[in-house]
């Protein structure tokens, strides 16, 4: 069998499956919705996983009954303790979609896409927020990402919820005055928050922090107190994710690469990106702060090549089928394969 790779990036909104050959080569992309195990259970969340991976196989032509890959990168969220990242190894390695299985924490994946090593911080914050950091030797440092009872804070739903919790204080006198209230008054088309409460209450409409978040940086471009003091907290959280990997590997005064990525971080410019670098390389001179350029799920492939022993060669190949401008050391690396 032609060694093939089956990655999968399993996030909060969204699953992506590359199916790539040993030289890098994409033989099928596709893409479904958010399945994390953990929230939607077991079955249902590896059933969507199973869905995807053959119509993968099918779109690269290969016959029902003839094994999808050598090997399966699956980097998911959820996958935040080694129980349960041991837990889907077993569920997937199951389903008999390749000869090996790895399965890792989807964050691991985005470092795996703005690095050419692995080596390096990355920090995601899209629906949640969450930080790893390899070092050269190996070395993990990562965060459980439980969400409160684990100490976090950030990421689009967190914003999002703290836009309302903002607005229903700014209109019944807690709070200070700001134009959140106006912003989510008008998102949900009343004239009261505390109608919107109410429905929210008797689930006659959804909260959906996730859409509340573009909010928070609209009205904060508009100068609002209270939305800046938000995004100033998320800037404070990720450089704190950051340089507290960093520290926890000793990597503080190391020419490394810090990568960001995630649907907060990718669809803001510089209004966060800016700060966090600034603060980082405050902190840790020789870092390179960057936001990560390629799909995470090149990430997830590209570790899968790297567990095969693909060429260096397969990394420029892949890299190059999303994007031309590729860090320079990824071109000196590959050039020497």
């Amino acid at each position: 069998m032609t060694d093939r790779v089956l990655a999968i990036d399993g996030g909060n909104s969204k699953t992506a499956v590359l199916l790539v050959d040993a030289d890098g080569k994409v033989l099928a992309q596709v893409r479904g919705p958010g399945a994390p195990p953990q929230t939607v259970g077991m079955q249902r969340g590896l059933d969507v996983f199973e869905a995807l991976a053959r119509e993968a196989a099918a779109q690269a032509g290969l016959s029902p009954d003839e094994p999808i890959a050598a090997h399966t990168a699956a980097f998911l969220a959820g996958a935040d303790l080694p129980r349960e990242e041991e837990d889907l190894t077993r569920a997937i390695t199951e389903r008999n979609w390749s000869t090996t299985t790895f399965v890792g924490n989807d964050t691991f994946a985005l470092l795996r896409a703005g690095t050419t090593s692995g080596v390096g911080v990355a920090v995601v914050c899209g629906a949640g927020i969450n930080a790893v950091g390899v070092a050269h030797d190996g070395r993990t440092h990562r965060f459980p990402a439980l969400g409160a009872i684990s100490g976090d804070w950030g990421g689009g739903g967190q914003l999002g919820n703290d836009a309302l919790w903002h607005a229903v204080r700014a209109e019944d006198g807690r709070g200070q005055p700001t134009e959140l209230l106006g912003a989510l008054l008008e998102h949900y088309g009343e004239t009261s928050i505390f109608s919107v409460v109410e429905k929210i209450h008797f689930e006659e409409i959804a909260l959906d922090p996730h859409a509340l978040c573009p909010l928070v940086f609209d009205v904060a471009a508009r100068g609002d107190a209270v939305a800046l003091a938000q995004i100033d907290r998320l800037v404070e959280e990720i450089v704190l994710l950051s340089t507290v990997s960093l520290r926890k590997l000793d990597l503080m005064d190391e020419p490394v690469d810090v990568v960001l990525g995630g649907g907060v971080l990718t669809n803001t410019g510089e209004v966060v990106v800016g700060p966090v670098r600034e603060k980082v390389l405050a902190a840790a001179p020789l870092a390179q702060v960057r936001v990560v350029d390629v799909p995470p799920v090149v990430g997830a492939a590209l570790a899968g090549l790297d567990f095969i022993g693909a060429s260096p060669g397969a990394e420029l190949r892949l890299r190059s089928a999303y994007d031309d401008h590729l860090p320079a050391a990824a071109l000196d690396v590959a050039a020497s394969g």
